[in-house]
């Protein structure tokens, strides 16, 4: 058993000078540095981290990797990449700094939203992920994945979805929860518990739904890892309009990590079942050790 818990979802956001956001972001996100990460989960045993690209940097993942240079080891990363334009070099580069996934958004991005091409924009990161023994990395409604379970079943190399797959309100007794529980079932299929308030009514909820975290333990237990979702971006329904003119700064939501870990364990209520999530399952998936 690995002796390491890991976040296995976050994002770091620097200062805007030094690293701009992207002119279609749909928000300006604020500074959330990695050594106030590490300040707030220390006090749960928690030292490795799964780095996500955030939409607002774009392909830009020049903070991500410096995160996983200062991480030495204890770091992966999920990166967005223009997949014309990154060379075989480079992409082993990234490999070799810690990347070991890449990031399909179809939700926080307007752009992915927007053009609801998913078969398109999967089909150009396969051959990345199977080349490179890497994962792709989810984001998008419990609707989509489900209008696209063909894709997703049919692929060679594993697939992680994001946020208990945002099954919205769907319960997992509807037709909607079977379906997407038959795709969770599937064995290259990674759930990411993390961000309980993206999912319900409760935009600032900590609390994991527990119908829907037993339903999805019970066919995917052994794929399932923990992720805080620091630092905890702007619920998804605030209006806002890209390109965003960049004159405010939409707050986080001012959760306690250390609420997010004991909730979660809570809500699971088996110690064992917890440090599985924690430390073994996320060890499997990204590679650790």
């Amino acid at each position: 058993m690995s002796q390491i818990r890991c976040d296995s979802h976050v994002h770091i956001v620097g200062a805007i000078e030094r690293y701009p956001q992207v002119p279609t972001r749909t928000y300006q996100a604020g500074p959330a540095p990695l050594d106030e990460l590490q300040r707030r989960s220390r006090e749960r045993d928690v030292a490795r981290f799964v780095l996500v690209q955030p939409s607002f940097y774009g392909a830009d993942n020049t903070l991500l990797l410096e995160g996983l240079d200062a991480l030495q080891g204890n770091g992966r990363g999920v990166v967005v990449i223009d997949n014309a334009a990154t060379s075989r070099e480079q992409l082993a580069a990234l490999a070799q700094r810690g990347v070991r996934g890449l990031r399909l958004n179809v939700y926080s991005s307007a752009a992915g939203r927007k053009a609801g091409e998913f078969d398109l924009a999967f089909k150009a990161m396969a051959d990345i992920a199977l080349s490179l023994c890497w994962h792709v990395e989810v984001i998008a409604t419990h609707t989509v994945l489900i209008e696209n379970a063909a894709t997703i079943v049919g692929a060679g190399f594993p697939i992680v979805i994001d946020h208990y797959g945002l099954y919205g309100t769907a319960t997992p007794q509807s037709a909607e929860g079977r379906r997407l529980l038959e795709l969770f079932a599937q064995p290259h299929v990674w759930v990411k518990l993390s961000g309980p308030y993206r999912v319900g009514s409760d935009p600032m909820n900590t609390r994991p739904d527990r119908a829907w975290l037993a339903a999805i333990l019970d066919v995917a237990a052994g794929r399932c890892v923990w992720g805080s979702d620091w630092p905890h971006t702007p619920p998804h329904e605030v209006p806002r309009e890209a390109p965003y003119d960049g004159a405010k700064i939409l707050p986080y939501r001012a959760l306690s990590y250390g609420g997010l870990v004991d909730h979660f364990a809570e809500a699971v209520g088996s110690a064992e079942l917890v440090e599985r999530m924690l430390r073994d399952n996320p060890e499997r998936l990204y590679g650790f050790g």
